[in-house]
């Protein structure tokens, strides 16, 4: 079969382009976003389990599919999201593993570093190591702009989809409509700071909900369950680190993964048997629910 001419009249036999693993999410940006979490996930159930039964076959499951998960995320040639990662799996570390492990995770994720680093340089624009390519300067230059449109309209924001009728007119650079490839500056952006501040309280709510849930559920039997708030605990910190420079609230497939981790917390913390739910929201300003009387 006779292949078609290329629109564009350029015609060659090298790839147009250099892989970055998408997954079925088909953006790169998107997948690795996914593959944190539940890297996470699967981080804290292996460390959860190697404290309370040793090296067992459901930690070392959990392990081989967090290191899957993690070299999924180095194949993305994603920087930012490679760094969100390594924060919230240090933040594991330091709350759960124990002797060896507190030495043996650092080092594997000083090797996903590694290899990360070695995709980055194989994929990515030259310098993109060191932040000095025209990626990351173009993302400087645009939450620069953005920064300078919040102060002008701090309270309501510009609305939803206005940067897309007035990019070039507001002194965005390029005719590609990029966003400001950050959670806390679109949100101020489009909707105003109120809506800032809620979305900062709800991470605050739901960083404290996690932990507390996972410190009561740290000397249980069930490592499953300490797992999943372990690993819980490492989402949301990566997530949040990955949401100052990524756009990840918005991305559709990402919240909705989040919205479901943040289900699970929910319940679990409920399950406990203690108050975990209404503590947290009773100090994050909230009035607590009443209890009734014993009859």
């Amino acid at each position: 079969m006779k292949q078609r001419d290329a629109p564009s009249g350029i015609t060659g036999r090298n790839p147009t382009h250099r892989f970055r693993a998408s997954g079925w999410t088909r953006h790169y940006e998107t997948f690795s976003e996914i593959l944190q979490i539940v890297a996470q996930l699967a981080l804290g159930l292996g460390l959860a389990n190697l404290k309370n039964h040793g090296p067992n076959l459901r930690f070392k499951l959990a392990a081989a599919a967090s290191a899957l998960l993690a070299l999924g995320i180095a194949l993305t040639a994603m920087r930012t999201v490679l760094l969100a990662f390594t924060l919230g799996a240090c933040v594991l570390t330091i709350r759960s593993a124990r002797g060896k492990a507190r030495l043996l995770v650092p080092a594997a994720l000083l090797l996903v570093l590694a290899l990360g680093a070695f995709i980055v340089w194989q994929t990515r624009a030259e310098q993109a190591l060191w932040l000095q390519d025209d990626s990351a300067s173009l993302r400087l230059t645009v939450a620069q702009h953005g920064v300078s449109r919040i102060v002008l309209h701090p309270f309501f924001g510009h609305g939803m989809d206005a940067m897309h009728l007035h990019w070039n007119e507001w002194g965005f650079p390029g005719k590609e409509i990029l966003g400001l490839h950050s959670t806390p500056l679109q949100l101020a952006f489009d909707r105003g700071l109120p809506a800032l501040a809620l979305w900062l309280w709800i991470m605050a709510a739901f960083w404290l909900l996690t932990t507390r849930a996972e410190r009561g559920f740290r000397d249980s039997a069930d490592a499953n369950r300490h797992g999943l708030l372990l690993g819980a605990t490492g989402a949301t910190a990566g997530f949040f680190a990955s949401s100052l420079v990524n756009y990840n609230f918005g991305d559709g497939e990402v919240a909705l993964v989040f919205w479901w981790l943040m289900g699970i917390v929910m319940v679990l913390a409920r399950d406990n048997g203690s108050d975990h739910v209404s503590k947290v929201f009773t100090s994050a300003g909230e009035p607590p629910v009443a209890k009734e009387k014993a009859d």
